[in-house]
């Protein structure tokens, strides 16, 4: 082949198809926005940057768009996306039966990096997966992302990169994880990332449960809405009405052993010292009486060893329970 039909034939294969990246940081972003709107009017699917990593959007109402979301991610349907929404007030819009707390905690954090699940209305037409009547919904700390979503409606968001790989914190790193599979790549710089949002769980308890702590602590949550529960569900549980009781019982039963015992050897020496006393008075009788007959110191035997046994009787069933309760 000839020089001439090598570079005929090099030039009859166009290019490689590249991702569409507009750079956002210079300029007007207004054919950016422009841009992004028609996008998710035709149901495809653009990355943008919010203030934790970059984020995959789809339209909200869109399940096919939804689906391209999941599919460019290699995610199943398992795994909803949360939403972004442009300010509070959509919140109204699409959850139902929203908490106090999460009123509060919305003041505090939005927009910012805080996701709070809630009942989703029954109304609402969204399919994004298996949401089991619920939905995620964040404002993000992003002016370019907040004008977007003014544009949009609410965007069905994930973090840009194929499921297992680490989240995206430039537009490069997004688009060489998802390449083609997104129409649009808005470009406005590194994101704080890799941390993302907390999430916080209001559709089992009206407080809040913590299902991912992010970048907005455990302890943070609780210095607006002190009722938010762990990570893991494990709280510290006040203790039972009985648990004290039983604690002290437990502390004052060894002591009471002890003195049940002192209280029966102290017994014991006092029947013992009236056997000796009684014996001597047998042994020893006055001048004016004659000495005491064999009956009569069996008899006295008798008494003496019936007191001792009187006397005895009574520690020894006392010190039964304490006996037991240390074998217990």
């Amino acid at each position: 082949m000839s020089d001439d039909s090598k570079d005929i034939a090099s030039g009859a294969v166009p290019p490689a198809p590249q991702p569409r990246i507009v750079d956002c940081r210079v300029g007007d972003p207004g054919q950016a926005l422009t841009a992004a709107k028609e996008v998710i009017a035709d149901g495809r699917v653009m990355v943008m940057p919010t203030d934790t990593v970059y984020g995959i959007c789809a339209d909200a109402f869109d399940a096919y768009a939804v689906q391209r979301l999941l599919t460019a991610k290699r995610r199943g349907r398992e795994m909803p996306p949360p939403v972004l929404i442009s300010d509070e007030g959509v919140m109204t819009a699409l959850a139902t039966d929203v908490p106090p707390a999460v009123r509060t905690l919305v003041a505090r954090f939005w927009p910012g990096p805080l996701t709070v699940i809630c009942t989703a209305q029954a109304s609402l037409k969204m399919d994004l997966g298996e949401t089991k009547g619920t939905i995620a919904l964040r404002v993000p700390d992003n002016d370019l992302a907040r004008q977007v979503l003014r544009r949009t409606g609410p965007l069905a968001v994930s973090s840009a990169n194929v499921s297992g790989r680490p989240p995206a914190t430039t537009v490069e790193e997004a688009a060489e994880q998802l390449g083609l599979d997104v129409a649009l790549y808005l470009d406005g710089g590194p994101t704080p990332g890799p941390v993302p949002s907390t999430i916080v769980d209001f559709t089992a308890y009206p407080e809040g449960r913590v299902v991912r702590e992010g970048i907005i602590t455990l302890d943070q949550l609780r210095e607006v809405s002190p009722g938010v529960r762990a990570l893991d569900g494990a709280e510290a549980e006040e203790p039972e009405a009985t648990a004290p009781e039983e604690a002290e019982a437990t502390a004052e039963s060894a002591p009471t052993g002890a003195a049940e015992v002192t209280e029966k050897a102290d017994a014991a020496e006092r029947a013992e010292a009236a056997e000796k006393a009684e014996a001597a008075e047998a042994s020893d009788p006055e001048p004016s009486e004659t000495t005491t007959s064999v009956a009569d110191e069996q008899t006295t035997d008798e008494q003496t060893a019936r007191s001792a046994t009187e006397t005895t009787a009574p520690s020894d069933a006392d010190a039964a329970p304490a006996e037991d309760h240390r074998t217990a």
